[in-house]
């Protein structure tokens, strides 16, 4: 394998990176966990609200999903047209806050007689908060990080920007044990609703638009949906093949992690679960930063199908654990789930940076819209439903009429995540092709404009990515 420099970017496009990644990713907890696990919470007790345990867990994910696809496939078109992501980033986080603080006004007493209007409060709430933070993030932020990379820095950025989700999970798990409280949830929605909207106030003068954007001249409705036409697929055939490997990776995590915590604790029963989750998400982020420098370094090629098996391995162990006593549940949570975490993480980093080599210059908002409908929206649908098949039936050993996550959650997971080596092959045998032409693209850029974010020393060159 041969070594290869990357761009060096500023100090200060590495704090807007840091801080927009880790502040969306904690909204996006707060969403994906802790709006499904609050939904739990409410109807806990199958016999007194029958299945709307399920029912509003797997309402939520869908139909927010659907909502953040629309968004970004529109949000992401406008940015392109206009030829800005900043104001989209900071106007999008700051609404993205305010509209989390909503999930403070939903009671948590009501009688099952109310159950369709929580339910529906849910659901509207989780999709305008996702409106909100799919303008900001999914089109905007994402675009933005194509546009300040290049094919020489990707894979360092994507797999840190992979880590966020999980040091967001720590962040939040922090701050729940202080104030998610099943008989008041205000004080938590409050306070993480904040974080955002701050975040939307510092990047007003942070961020800044890299000056090689290419605005977008489209003319027609049609236009926005650029990347969804037949023949844009045919000829740009490598990207979609990388963006099928990372939805059947999203599939086999969506299958089990909205009911991640409960899993934990009332599965495994593991009731003191943060020191362990906080152990797992800490290894698996140490793991994730050292690949994406061996992505940049290297060359993602040798690291595609051993990090995909190793991911159907984590699943499987995490699925075994059935089978061990019950002293053997926390020692496979800190191995199987730092193994299967990881190497999700990494795997997810090095195909996100293979899709954004891709994307045809200027048109980084219009394929965010794609990116989407492969990276959220199937696999929130379809993980869920998986889920729902599975773990209908499934109580509490000690409560029957507690719902309680099952181990074969994760044995669906394995199983999905096998099928994603297929893709994963194709995108590893186009590597050597698609790293010959980002690197030739990005060193024809630095010739042209060596320093080209507005003299903060992009131009300069450390050893690295791809």
């Amino acid at each position: 394998m041969i070594k290869t420099k990357s761009t060096r970017l500023s100090g200060r496009i590495w704090t807007s990176v840091l801080l927009c990644g880790l502040i969306g990713q904690i909204a996006w907890v707060i969403e994906n966990m802790y709006f499904a696990t609050f939904a739990q919470d409410l109807f806990e007790d199958m016999s007194k609200f029958g299945n709307s345990y399920y029912v509003a867990t797997t309402l939520m994910v869908i139909l927010s999903a659907v909502t953040a696809t629309v968004t970004t496939i529109f949000a992401g078109a406008l940015s392109d047209k206009v030829g800005k992501r900043k104001v989209f980033i900071s106007a999008g986080y700051l609404a993205w806050g305010v509209t989390i603080m909503l999930f403070a006004a939903i009671p948590v007493d009501f009688d099952s007689s109310k159950s369709a209007l929580i339910i529906t409060l849910l659901v509207v709430f989780d999709c305008v908060m996702t409106f909100a933070g799919s303008t900001a993030n999914d089109a905007a932020f994402n675009a933005w990080i194509t546009d300040i990379t290049d094919g020489t820095n990707r894979g360092k950025v994507n797999t840190i920007l992979q880590i966020m989700p999980v040091l967001a999970t720590v962040v939040a798990i922090v701050v729940a044990m202080f104030t998610y409280d099943k008989q008041k949830y205000d004080l938590f929605f409050i306070i993480l609703g904040v974080i955002p909207v701050v975040c939307g106030i510092i990047s007003v003068f942070l961020v800044k638009d890299s000056p090689n954007i290419v605005r977008s001249d489209m003319r027609k409705v049609s236009d926005i949906f650029y990347g969804f036409r037949p023949s844009v697929a045919k000829n740009n055939k490598y990207m979609y093949i990388s963006l099928a490997a990372l939805c059947l990776i999203g599939i086999a995590q969506q299958t089990f992690m909205s009911y991640l915590i409960n899993f934990i604790t009332k599965t495994l029963g593991i009731t003191d679960y943060m020191l362990p989750l906080a152990v797992v998400i800490v290894l698996s982020a140490v793991i994730t930063g050292v690949m994406g420098v061996l992505y940049d370094k290297f060359g993602r090629k040798k690291f595609y199908v051993p990090l995909t098996c190793v991911v159907v391995v984590g699943t499987l162990l995490v699925y075994l654990t059935k089978f061990m006593g019950e002293s053997a549940y926390l020692p496979m949570l800190y191995v199987g789930g730092t193994i299967m975490l990881g190497s999700m993480l990494c795997t997810s980093g090095g195909l996100m940076s293979a899709f954004q080599d891709y994307i045809p210059k200027g048109y980084e908002g219009r394929f965010q819209g794609v990116r989407m409908m492969f990276t959220v929206l199937i696999p929130m649908v379809i993980g869920p439903i998986i889920s729902l098949a599975i773990g209908i039936n499934s109580f509490d050993a000690h409560d029957s009429g507690l719902a309680s996550p099952p181990f074969e959650i994760f044995l669906a997971a394995a199983v999905v995540a096998l099928l994603a080596i297929i893709p994963v092959i194709f995108v590893a045998k186009d590597a050597d092709r698609l790293r010959a032409c980002v690197l030739e693209s990005a060193k024809a850029q630095n010739e042209v404009s060596p320093n080209a974010a507005s003299k903060e020393g992009e131009g300069e060159k450390e050893e690295g990515e791809e």
